[in-house]
């Protein structure tokens, strides 16, 4: 049996500031480092082979700081296709103003609909696309061979991950929230299935 551990990177500044962020290179904020360094005590003392990050900045440093907590260093592979959804056109809009110019069903719509794009950008659905058969090909053979993995990415990443993970259907998925810098950690069997479930909160 084999653990993956996921975690959404830290608060970014952009998280802060209510913005829609995708593949903008945005920093954490103290709150998102510190919420890396807890995750890293919570994971004191767990093993893992490898680690996965996205391209983006914000993931690789809740990493580092994830494994400095750890008292460990991980060979660690980087690929975009671990990248947050791309919001195209809103990127670096406020949430609250294009609520006020769209309308709040607008902008739900382009946040939490499974296939529904926002202007230029990608839909969960594009998003699960490119980062699934990354995940069945790298991290699932990683597991397969009995190693640990640490995954640290985003929030739509992950949630596209866990949505296979956990049989989600495109309507539960739109429900499910993933707090930052929150460890989740499955045991898997060796077919990939899962064995048992926990949030270290």
């Amino acid at each position: 049996m084999a653990k993956l551990v996921l975690i959404r990177h830290g608060q970014s500044l952009w998280n802060l500031e209510n913005r829609f962020t995708g593949w903008v290179d945005v920093p954490l904020t103290d709150v998102g480092r510190e919420e890396a360094r807890r995750a890293g005590e919570k994971l004191k003392g767990m093993e893992f082979s490898v680690a996965y990050t996205s391209a983006l900045t914000r993931a690789q440093e809740t990493l580092r700081l994830v494994t400095e907590g750890m008292g460990v260093t991980l060979p660690t592979i980087r690929d975009q296709a671990l990248n947050e959804r791309h919001y195209g056109d809103l990127c670096g809009l406020n949430k609250d103003e294009m609520r006020k110019q769209y309308g709040e069903e607008q902008v739900h719509i382009w946040r939490r609909s499974y296939d529904v794009r926002p202007p230029g950008g990608e839909s969960l659905e594009d998003t699960r696309a490119r980062a699934l058969p990354f995940f069945q090909r790298c991290i699932m053979g990683d597991i397969r061979q009995g190693k640990n993995v640490l995954v640290v990415a985003h929030g739509n990443s992950n949630r596209s991950i866990v949505m296979e993970l956990d049989n989600l259907t495109p309507d539960e998925v739109l429900a499910l929230e993933l707090a930052t810098g929150v460890p989740l950690v499955y045991d898997l069997n060796e077919d990939g299935s899962v064995a048992s479930k926990s949030i270290l909160a």
